[in-house]
């Protein structure tokens, strides 16, 4: 279509204000990798696939405002995601995809890793999975005689301050996995790691179950915002 001058609309028409500054983050990221941005210019990097008409900086700017961090965007229940004026279900959906790649790489690294124990490498994934969480959930790493892995498994998903535990049926599928030993994990939302008094008393109703059937409590990671806590550290195992 042409006006008077002839020249096309589609020629006349100036490239979206963003347009330069996707392109300038972008070659940014390909120079620096995630290091070079901060917590809202990445989000805005996932947040260009769902939303390649819209200026999405206002909207990553939101999600820091209201959630705090990046990992806490990603760990976001899709329902509070949607509270965010501009955010669809299509870069909701974005986000839980690499929320969920992040949990898939970190427990690829576990699964392949030769022992486990409680390493660092399995703090690291627990942080991965569960420090940024709204809810407590309660998981069990179920592991054999070599301490090589069997199955992740959550047990429990509750409230902001309580996640259900079933001791019983935790040795219950200990057995059904031919387990011979677990790493019990839960983590608190109000961010500090420290166990609470029924934290203790059901690790140690948990071990003595694990004791007359012959599976070990490794130990206890309670992973908290800012760190973690861990029985087998405290002497509490």
């Amino acid at each position: 279509m042409t006006g008077d001058g002839g020249a096309s609309v589609e020629e006349d028409a100036a490239p979206p204000h963003y347009a330069g500054h996707r392109e300038r983050l972008r070659e940014r990221f390909r120079k620096g990798g995630g290091t070079a941005l901060n917590d809202y210019e990445f989000l805005e990097l996932i947040l260009f696939r769902a939303m390649p008409r819209r200026d999405v900086k206002p909207i990553a700017k939101a999600l820091i405002a209201r959630f705090g961090s990046f990992a806490e965007v990603l760990a976001a229940r899709p329902e509070r995601l949607g509270e965010i004026s501009g955010l669809g279900d299509a870069a909701i959906t974005e986000l839980k995809i690499v929320e969920a790649a992040a949990r898939r790489l970190a427990q690829n690294s576990i699964e392949k890793r030769r022992a486990l124990g409680s390493s660092s490498l399995v703090l690291e994934y627990c942080r991965t999975a569960m420090a940024y969480i709204d809810h407590e959930e309660f998981r069990i790493l179920f592991l054999d005689k070599k301490n090589q892995l069997l199955a992740d498994e959550v047990q429990g998903v509750g409230t902001v301050d309580h996640a259900p535990v079933y001791p019983r049926e935790i040795m219950r599928r200990a057995l059904e996995l031919s387990a011979t030993a677990i790493i019990l994990v839960h983590n608190h939302p109000s961010g500090d790691p420290s166990p609470s008094t029924a934290d203790i008393a059901m690790t140690m109703q948990i071990a003595q179950l694990g004791k007359a059937l012959n599976i070990v409590v490794h130990d206890h990671l309670i992973i908290g915002r800012q760190g973690h806590a861990s029985f087998k550290g405290l002497q509490l195992l």
